[in-house]
Order: structure tokens, then sequence, then C-alpha cells
């Protein structure tokens, strides 16, 4: 990857919805080198798709929340079972697996409160091989949906 690899990625993650002509402009080049070196980024993986960011709260999902997840035992089934039970969970809007103590991070949406405690009541005190929930309520998003830096 080179200095106009990056640009073209830097303008993407700024604006997805460039078209190929737009973005050759921006990066300088012509429109056939442009389009070549996008479709090498895109199957080489380095651009995973393309998506629209949503206002949780115009779109109804106005608490937020993180879950903390402690695991009973860290054998290979339990996780397994476990991952693919909170990937069958819409609410759950990013999930990661940490070193130590808790062993995930599970960040989820819900439209209210009590929407939230049904969602804990009937499925994330459900998820299999869990030992604890623990979960904060977010007071405020700081930082999100940040570009990475190139």
């Amino acid at each position: 990857m080179d200095k106009i690899d990056r640009k073209i990625l830097a303008e993407l993650q700024s604006n997805g919805r460039l078209s190929v002509t737009e973005l050759a402009d921006k990066v300088g080049l012509s429109l056939s080198p442009c389009h070549r070196r996008l479709r090498t980024l895109e199957e080489s993986g380095i651009i995973k798709g393309y998506s629209v960011q949503l206002e949780a709260s115009l779109i109804g999902l106005n608490f937020s929340t993180i879950v903390f997840v402690t695991m009973k035992d860290g054998d290979k089934n339990t996780i397994a079972h476990f991952e693919e039970a909170i990937v069958d969970i819409p609410h759950i809007i990013q999930a990661q697996r940490l070193f130590g103590d808790p062993d995930y991070l599970l960040h989820v949406v819900a439209s209210d409160l009590a929407n939230f405690q049904k969602l804990y009541d009937e499925k994330l005190s459900a998820l299999p091989g869990v030992e604890r929930l623990t979960s904060t309520m977010v007071m405020k998003n700081v930082i999100s949906n940040r570009l990475f830096p190139i």
C-alpha cells in the first residue's frame, strides 16, 4: 500500500458515497487507475464494505449500555457457543473479547430502560457459559465512529 492508496482510503473514510470519478479527482488520478486501485483495496479486504452511520436517538434507540461479561469457563466450546449466541442479538452493536477479567465487553442499545431490562432478563442473562453480567449506562458518547488514522 502506497501513499495514493492511503489517500483513497482517507477520502472514502470521510465520504463513502464518493463516485469513482470524484475519488479519482480528489486523489489526483485518472479514472481507470483509480478504479483499479479501489478494486484491489476491496479484493484484498482492506475495504470491508460501505455503510451509513445512523443517529441512534433519531431511530428510537435512546438507551445505550456497556455490559461486561465474565465467563464460567474459557474453553473453546464455551467461547464458541457464547459468540454464536451474541451474533443473533441485534441490540448488541459491538462485542469485544478481552484479555483478563471481564472476558467480553458488549455495547448494547435499546429504546429505553424498560426494553433494556427485558432484553437483559430474556436474552443476555440466558447466554450460554456466562458466570456474571455487569452493566453500566452510557452517559454521553464523546468519541464514536472515529476514522482510522491513515
